[in-house]
């Protein structure tokens, strides 16, 4: 096989198969690297991109799966898998670019130029996107390549003209403009705090939302532009910042209007209320309606209107937490021991305990589980029990929450996961959410924790039935306070999928009682918060 000849290339991509994903990039990239050294003619060279493009959509896609789920470390056995994703995105790039240099003498892609051009910002685009997907911090120079394909589209005059793009979901046709701004919609979206299917929504409707939004150079920028709004400084190396940051008067600077897409999701809004369902407004077959105006809620924003200010400014901290996401060892640092049925033996074991029990069929006699006075006890019963937390470094801080770090590999923690913490020099265990969380390039793991209001309390749930002998064994819970300044109710906390509108369960704190689910006020990958009413007895 002669990768350097265009003809065999077609005929080579008329055989490769996406469901043989190693082999078939491992092709497709051996293709595009013989293609630039051989330099063939650029027609010719252009139609081999064109017609391997569908079908490189499809094999990246199916290598990127397998880092997507997680947040990826860069000592992980995948990090070859996004390197090579990311390296043939670049290859197309490159090839584009390439072509564009070469017929500039020539003239005979003339009217392919705005096409090469928009091709090229695309697959600049990728290797960032890419990076998001995995969870890490995008390489020194990522953005820099993006801005030069911009700008050589803006020099040329042609960044604001439409090509047809098969690949595009929704319109089928694209401008460079419109690429360069469907990735700094992304970068937008706060990418490290999104699950793999809300990013996959995020880059669609990124596509789709692109052709609102508008880049302003400083000659036409509006004096009375607030500091808010968002602007990138092509000639560095990041995406969109808040102007008030950035050098107005800068020639390389761009602010970006998102007003026009403002008013489109809200004319999104305006349907979902009417019963139109998602795929009928381009955001995609798999979309639901709760799930999608959830993820346009939190995008109306930073999309529509201008940066989010911080509620409660960030300020420096230091010391170090102990975390952990494990659900039984969350009630076992509030309460100080392991979750027990009420009135019965203890609904965990440790693994010494369990093996008592399968070696010698009866339990040994366990240490007396009282309330631990001393953080040195709950410490060593901690480690008896296999209930050890993690160490993690305060970075920063604010009223709402934390930004932690762990240097070392340790437990998997997930977006929007339960967790339990006591702060440097706390004297008690609190919950959080993991928001995001993000490799940086030396392999420390970062991470946003929205704290939940109030000292967490460990009481016993289950599902009651139709007769009391019916009702299965508890399982344990967590309840939280209300915080009347910051209007919010009593709530508790459930494992993942309790919540149902008007369930009832029983609940034990010291007495049984009965509560009546009400509303879901949030849903992590591990838990559900609802407001409640208790009911009476006589009920």
């Amino acid at each position: 096989m002669d990768y350097r000849n265009p003809a065999e290339c077609l005929e080579l991509l008329k055989r490769l198969n996406p469901v043989n994903a190693n082999e078939s990039h491992l092709s497709l990239t051996t293709m595009l690297d013989a293609l630039l050294e051989a330099q063939p003619p650029a027609n010719q060279h252009l139609e081999v991109l064109e017609s391997a493009r569908s079908l490189a959509d499809l094999i990246q896609e199916q290598m990127a799966r397998r880092y997507a789920d997680h947040p990826l470390p860069p000592e992980s056995g995948e990090n070859e898998t996004l390197l090579r994703v990311v390296s043939l995105w670049q290859l197309f790039a490159r090839s584009y670019a390439e072509i564009t240099r070469r017929d500039a003498a020539a003239g005979t892609l003339d009217d392919q130029r705005a096409l090469l051009a928009q091709r090229r910002v695309y697959y600049a685009g990728f290797p960032l996107i890419e990076y998001y997907r995995a969870h890490r911090t995008p390489p020194l120079g990522a953005w820099a390549d993006l801005h030069e394909s911009f700008m050589m589209s803006e020099a040329q005059g042609i960044a604001g003209i439409r090509v047809p793009d098969p690949l595009n979901e929704v319109w089928h046709a694209q401008s460079p403009t419109e690429a360069f701004v469907t990735t700094l919609l992304v970068d937008l979206a706060n990418p490290f705090g999104r699950s793999p299917r809300e990013f996959k929504w995020v880059c669609r409707w990124a596509q789709r939302f692109a052709p609102y939004c508008s880049l302003i150079g400083t000659s036409d920028t509006d004096p009375s532009a607030k500091p808010t709004a968002y602007a990138i400084d092509l000639a560095g190396d990041g995406g969109l910042k808040p102007i008030s940051v950035l050098n107005e008067h800068s020639k390389s600077l761009r602010r970006f209007d998102g007003s026009k897409l403002a008013g489109q999701i809200q004319a999104v809004f305006k349907q979902f209320k009417q019963g139109v369902q998602p795929a009928a407004l381009g955001l995609g077959e798999d979309c639901p309606i709760d799930a999608s105006s959830k993820l346009l809620v939190s995008l109306y924003r930073p999309w529509g209107l201008a940066s989010v200010g911080r509620r409660f400014p960030r300020r420096g901290g230091r010391g170090h937490f102990e975390l952990t996401g494990d659900w039984l060892a969350i009630g076992f640092h509030i309460q100080g021991k392991r979750f027990e049925q009420p009135g019965g033996p203890s609904v965990t074991r440790s693994l010494r305990s369990d093996l008592n029990l399968l070696t010698f069929g009866e339990r040994v006699e366990e240490v007396k589980r009282d309330f631990f006075q001393s953080h040195e006890q709950r410490q060593r019963e901690a480690e008896r029990l296999g209930f050890v937390c993690e160490s993690w470094e305060m970075l920063d801080q604010s009223v709402g929450g934390f930004r932690v770090a762990r240097r070392a590999r340790g437990e998997r923690i997930e977006h929007h996961q339960l967790i339990g913490l006591r702060p440097p020099d706390g004297e008690c265990f609190l919950l959080g959410q993991v928001t995001w969380l993000m490799y940086r390039t030396d392999g420390v793991l970062e991470g946003g924790i929205n704290m939940l209001n109030g000292i967490p309390k460990v009481v016993a749930v289950r599902l009651t039935g139709v007769q009391p002998g019916q009702r299965g064994a508890y399982q344990q819970a967590f309840w939280l306070p209300d915080t009347p300044s910051l209007k919010k109710p009593s709530s508790i906390i459930l494992p993942a999928g309790w919540f149902k509108p008007q369930r009832v369960l029983d609940v034990y704190d010291g007495r049984t009682r009965q509560y009546r689910l009400m509303e879901l006020l949030q849903r992590g990958s591990n838990f559900d918060q609802v407001s409640y009413e208790i009911l009476p007895k006589t009920a």
